[in-house]
């Protein structure tokens, strides 16, 4: 089956205001530079957005940020961005901070389909307040529910026709868990290949898992903080 869209503004159509979207990446690594491009130009708001984090003010997630697209944040950093600070402070964003393994959970567990999982991470904290609780073995756990989304948008080094995925070192993060956890998936890739083309032992993310899939173009994978010696 022939999963394959022209572009990026081809592949977030159907995406509207007040959805929840599930956005790869970790920092600025393995993000969906295109889809988050065409996104800002949709002018499409009141965005509920699950990411690690927001990008930076002028990449990444940033730019839907800076242009009053999101309205809330599910992430567990806030990362090197002042605007999205700036929204918090000011009340314009809501934001969920998660603990990063804990929102790395809550996403596998929604693409598996299992609805919540008791965690220690969090007891005594804020984190803890207003959830349900409960003792095993002499330990105190919280209850954490899962999380799943109208649309996941990932980018993957490699994929085929049939939306099978591969993605490249630590640009792997949180992109595998989303793919399972959106209604729609949406995978942007560097390189699209005819099917049968990639060896089925590399592939991490089967092709049952997306929708629909585009070759991206011009990726700057920018470098959030670089340090040099």
């Amino acid at each position: 089956m022939n999963k394959t869209v022209t572009n990026a503004k081809e592949a977030i159509q159907g995406i509207q205001n007040g959805m929840t979207l599930m956005v790869g990446g970790f920092g600025l690594c393995g993000i969906p530079e295109n889809s988050i491009q065409a996104l800002f130009e949709s002018e499409i708001k009141q965005l509920t957005v699950i990411s690690n984090n927001c990008g930076v003010d002028d990449f990444g997630l940033g730019i839907l940020l800076k242009n009053h697209q999101i309205k809330k944040m599910i992430s567990s950093y806030v990362g090197e961005n002042k605007t999205f600070e700036k929204q918090f402070l000011d009340g314009s964003l809501e934001v969920e901070l998660n603990p990063q393994g804990t929102l790395a959970e809550r996403i596998r567990a929604g693409g598996a389909g299992i609805p919540g999982f008791y965690t220690p991470t969090g007891v005594g904290t804020l984190i803890a307040e207003g959830k349900e609780t409960k003792e095993f073995n002499g330990r105190v756990y919280i209850l954490e529910r899962a999380l799943t989304a109208d649309f996941a948008i990932v980018k993957a080094w490699k994929g085929d026709k049939a939306g099978n995925l591969i993605y490249r070192k630590t640009a792997r993060n949180f992109n595998p868990m989303m793919a399972t956890a959106g209604k729609i998936t949406i995978a942007e890739v560097e390189e699209l290949v005819e099917i049968g083309e990639l060896d089925p032992d590399q592939i991490h993310t089967p092709g049952i898992y997306v929708q629909r899939i585009f070759q991206g173009e011009n990726y700057e994978k920018r470098i959030e903080r670089r340090t040099v010696s």
